[in-house]
């Protein structure tokens, strides 16, 4: 039998396995895709990915999809269905945040500015590969990213978040070394990762 190596994060849940297997760390190039990630990764936010991870489907059912031109028409009497919704983080600022970044989504949408063009343009339209074993919490380029996100209007957008969900879509690899998935190509190095 072979052994497969993963990421040491994922060792031991069957969910977290797959989704580290399936889906964390796979570069993603649809827009709504890329801001849904986005929207969960602010609900992550002082929690663990896999609190978030096993309330996906009720955040999914909750936020419609997560059709943003759905949710940036909610209104107080969908937040306080939220507030109201157990199987989700019950948190209004973050509730809130998801709201103000749909509307933020489309305004870029509205500008001409493609959001999957937009985020990838910070990092010459191909992958970071990290160092795999150091741990790192944001980088020049999440700040950059953070920064201009905050300027479109979107909220709870912070470097940390915002690196986390970079390493979630595939704008950075940063599976350990030895993982399975830990791309075997020639990739740019993010900036803190190379002092």
């Amino acid at each position: 039998m072979i052994e497969i190596h993963r990421c040491r994060w994922a060792e031991g849940d069957p969910l977290m396995i797959k989704y580290h297997d399936e889906e964390w760390g796979t570069p993603t190039r649809d827009g709504r895709a890329l801001w849904e990630s986005l929207v969960l990764d602010g609900f992550q936010a002082g929690l663990s990915w896999r609190t978030i991870l096993y309330k996906r489907d009720a955040f999914r059912a909750a936020f419609k999809g997560f059709d943003p031109g759905i949710v940036a028409r909610f209104d107080e009497g969908d937040v306080e269905r939220l507030m109201a919704d157990q199987g989700i983080v019950r948190s209004r600022a973050k509730v809130l945040a998801a709201v103000s970044n749909a509307q933020a989504y489309l305004a870029m949408q509205a500008a001409g500015e493609d959001f999957s063009r937009f985020v990838w343009s910070f990092l010459g339209d191909r992958p970071l590969l990290g160092t795999g074993d150091v741990a790192v919490s944001q980088t020049p380029e999440s700040e950059a990213m953070a920064q201009a996100l905050k300027k479109r209007g979107f909220k709870f957008i912070g470097p940390v978040i915002v690196y986390a969900w970079m390493q979630a879509v595939g704008l950075v690899d940063d599976h350990e070394l030895g993982c399975f998935r830990r791309a075997d190509r020639s990739a740019t190095s993010p900036s803190a990762h190379t002092s």
